[in-house]
């Protein structure tokens, strides 16, 4: 995931996108790759999820970069929270290489992820439910002392 830290500068990300425009109306696959790179570093989730479009559109029409594309898509998922889409990619990255020590750790901190959110939502829920209990407990002794 280190490549995906540092954002490109704008004017980095604007080179990327003016190489993909000069080339249009067929754009090199490596120049839509690069964008989407590009795009996948940003910090700015719609820049994020614009570059995760251009992947899966490689993924679809290009096998040979397959294997890049699930990586990337699955740090893009995970940069923007689609924890269970990244799972799944990085899934079916690891089925053609399971020994991909970079894939392994990836699949590693999103599993850690989904089970700290999952945690989350059960305290939440959890302290949902005793407030319930607690306002119902005050409610009924009320009750009882009205009659």
């Amino acid at each position: 995931m280190m490549s995906i830290r540092n954002p490109l500068s704008e004017q980095q990300l604007a080179i990327l996108e003016r190489q993909v425009e000069s080339e249009k109306p067929e754009p090199s696959v490596q120049s839509q790759f690069n964008y989407a790179w590009g795009l996948l570093k940003s910090d700015d989730e719609d820049d994020n999820k614009q570059g995760i479009n251009i992947l899966t559109d490689i993924f679809k029409n290009i096998p040979a970069r397959r294997r890049e594309c699930l990586y990337y898509l699955t740090i893009g998922c995970f940069k923007i929270g689609e924890y269970e889409d990244a799972k799944r990619y990085v899934e079916a990255l690891l089925i053609h290489e399971p020994d991909n020590h970079q894939a392994i750790q990836l699949k590693m901190a999103i599993e850690n992820k989904i089970s700290k959110d999952g945690l989350i939502g059960v305290a939440i829920v959890s302290g949902f439910i005793a407030a319930g209990a607690a306002a119902l407990g005050i409610f009924l002794k009320q009750q009882q002392k009205k009659h």
